[in-house]
């Protein structure tokens, strides 16, 4: 699995004009499964997120996590962050884990979050989404389970 973690001060998923999730300040989390990944896989990235400390403390030094500050958790599907552009002008999607297999593992990762003590708020499985945030910092990091 591979995650895109932004820090933000307030983001919100659309799917035909409606918000289907929004939150505060907290993480937006872009999430991509491939063929490999199982249930480890999910609760390990889980777990990583939730205690990931890019928030800062009273001295300024990024020392406390989503949950220490009383964040939630913006979580946005996205097979394209397995997309291949080493050849061509395409990207190639062959990595991308099928959506049964995705979806069922996207909603674990969700699952684990909230076992964490996280508000997750989530975007649409396969919908076309329209996401925003003010990235706060900008804080951006990728996270890959296999590495």
């Amino acid at each position: 699995m591979k995650v895109v973690i932004q820090r933000c001060k307030h983001a919100k998923v659309t799917v035909e004009d409606q918000v289907v999730g929004e939150i505060g300040h907290g993480l937006l989390v872009l999430v991509g499964v491939t063929h490999e990944d199982d249930e480890k896989d999910a609760k390990a990235l889980a777990n990583k997120v939730a205690g990931l400390r890019i928030f800062e403390d009273e001295t300024q030094k990024m020392n406390l996590s989503v949950l220490d500050t009383g964040g939630a958790v913006l979580s946005v599907s996205q097979f394209t962050l397995y997309g291949d552009c080493r050849k061509g002008k395409r990207p190639n999607f062959m990595a991308a884990a099928r959506p049964e297999a995705a979806e069922r593992l996207y909603d674990q990762f969700n699952r684990e979050l909230e076992a964490n003590g996280l508000n997750v708020e989530k975007g649409v499985f396969g919908a076309d989404m329209d996401v925003s945030l003010t990235n706060w910092g900008p804080v951006t990091l990728i996270i890959d389970s296999r590495s």
